[in-house]
């Protein structure tokens, strides 16, 4: 403020000190502004220290209060001693100004999906994807911060992660994981908890999301499960087949062992043969009975001449003895 009045004073035409104001203003007759300023400077000390006084006070207010929200934890920085041991949960908390600020956890559970591209233990590329949710471990928070900061996740779980993949992942062959899913999801969840706890960070859980193979690996797989369809359709005809030879051999051994008993039926009452046609007759007279085509046949079409050759010669002697006489 003093050098501002200083350059506008400098400007101004020097006044008489009969005119102007009384002479303990004036040097040598004229106007002297560095009197007038240093009685300014010297009356508005005052007012500059009570502006100091409430601006300090002000930023005391304002900074020595912060506020922890729920969900996270705090942990207080000095600059005289670091990183404090101590621990602050929600609610306001206090602190001294300029020399302590607070450094705010988020101590809720975070998902966190990675990918990793490693191999079987049948030399498969496996294109496999984790989920994980993590915490850190509120007992170490100062331990975490002074270590790896407030993004601690991101600096630990893409390595650790893919580690435990490359070395899970190699212990099984392509079928098994996917057969055996469950089980390498527990050992890899198992496998990384432990790897986690080495930088205080907790996993709720952890998930396999995706598992794919290579192009050619899948190719190959549906080839096989068409190859395996198709040999499994080529054993059932063969089954079929010998089913219907067993059939084939069955129905002939039965006919040749009805032939064999009509023929010794046949020799021993030569009246069978009579029976036989009798039937027959029986079941195309049925037949004709229920068609709505109607023909007009003799007997010997309809297999109905029931009366043999010798009978039929006797019948024709006896009509003509009848006849002459």
């Amino acid at each position: 403020a003093q050098a501002v009045f200083v350059v506008v004073f400098s400007f101004l035409p020097f006044v008489p000190s009969s005119s102007c104001q009384p002479a303990r203003y004036t040097m040598a007759g004229r106007f002297d502004p560095r009197q007038l300023l240093t009685r300014l400077a010297g009356s508005a000390t005052p007012i500059i220290a009570g502006g100091a006084v409430l601006g300090g006070g002000y930023y005391a207010a304002t900074n020595m209060v912060y506020t922890v929200e729920a969900g996270h934890i705090a942990v207080k920085y000095n600059r005289m001693s670091g990183v404090g041991d101590t621990t602050y949960r929600e609610g306001v908390h206090l602190r001294l100004p300029w020399f302590e600020r607070a450094i705010v956890f988020d101590v809720r559970a975070r998902p966190h999906t990675m990918t990793s591209l490693t191999g079987s233990k049948d030399l498969q590329m496996v294109n496999i994807s984790l989920r994980a949710l993590c915490k850190p471990d509120t007992g170490n928070l100062p331990a975490i911060y002074r270590t790896l900061g407030l993004d601690y996740d991101e600096k630990v779980l893409p390595s650790i992660v893919n580690e435990v993949l490359k070395s899970v992942v190699a212990q099984y062959n392509a079928s098994q994981l996917i057969v055996q899913r469950e089980l390498v999801s527990r050992t890899i969840r198992h496998h990384l908890t432990e790897r986690a706890k080495d930088f205080h960070i907790l996993l709720d859980d952890v998930a396999i999301t995706h598992l794919s193979f290579s192009p050619e690996y899948e190719k190959a797989v549906e080839s096989k499960q068409v190859a395996q369809q198709q040999a499994e359709r080529a054993r059932y005809l063969v089954l079929t087949a010998q089913e219907e030879k067993k059939k084939t051999i069955i129905h002939a051994e039965g006919e040749m062992a009805s032939a064999k008993m009509i023929g010794a039926a046949i020799q021993q009452n030569p009246g069978f043969i009579e029976l036989r046609k009798i039937s027959v007759a029986k079941e195309i007279a049925s037949l004709l009975s229920r068609s709505s085509n109607r023909m007009v046949l003799d007997s010997s079409s309809l297999l109905m001449n029931l009366v043999g050759e010798n009978d039929k010669a006797k019948l024709e002697a006896a009509a003509a003895a009848q006849n002459k006489k």
